[in-house]
């Protein structure tokens, strides 16, 4: 991806993208922190030709993957995440139609032996808590961390801390019988 990893926001803000048949956008986990995430946290124009921008709260899941700029089986955005009540620490992660439920332990991201950011996965409902039913639609959460968080004090545009910004990646699992 090389050079054109930050092209004029004007043009690439949510456009979709095209590639040569062949080539794939699957970053590492420790690439979506050091070559997307951090640089969106320190510019907020930064523009990644594959990441779209998306607020979580107004968009379910099946809409995603229109609103992406590439990908058939998997989509990724950047999102500034909602607190649930405005002096607390929990996110909100409802929308209309459902709610992202977290599932099991944040995964720990490293550069060498550095911490540099987390993983969260979560899974949809619809419906409303605690009643919702289970769907297909799967989310990894990404946020700075350990050094990546202690290089990156503030996040001005939104004056939130840097925990506010973060990577999701959306699929949809599939079953097939054989």
């Amino acid at each position: 991806m090389g050079s054109n990893e930050n092209v004029s926001n004007q043009k690439m803000e949510n456009e979709k993208v095209k590639f040569d048949a062949g080539v794939r956008f699957f970053p590492t986990d420790e690439e979506l922190i050091n070559q997307y995430l951090v640089k969106k946290v320190d510019d907020n124009s930064f523009c990644a030709v594959a990441i779209a921008e998306v607020d979580m709260n107004k968009s379910e899941p099946w809409d995603l993957p229109e609103m992406a700029k590439m990908g058939e089986t998997e989509w990724y955005f950047f999102c500034v995440r909602d607190k649930k009540y405005p002096t607390g620490q929990r996110t909100n992660r409802a929308t209309n139609a459902g709610y992202w439920k977290a599932t099991g332990k944040y995964k720990e991201i490293y550069k060498g032996n550095s911490l540099i950011g987390m993983k969260k996965t979560l899974v949809f409902y619809i419906g409303r808590a605690p009643r919702g039913e289970k769907s297909n639609w799967v989310m990894h959460e990404y946020r700075l961390e350990g050094i990546s968080l202690s290089k990156h004090n503030l996040f001005p545009e939104h004056n939130l801390s840097t925990h506010g910004m973060v990577i999701l990646l959306y699929f949809l699992l599939l079953y097939f019988c054989q």
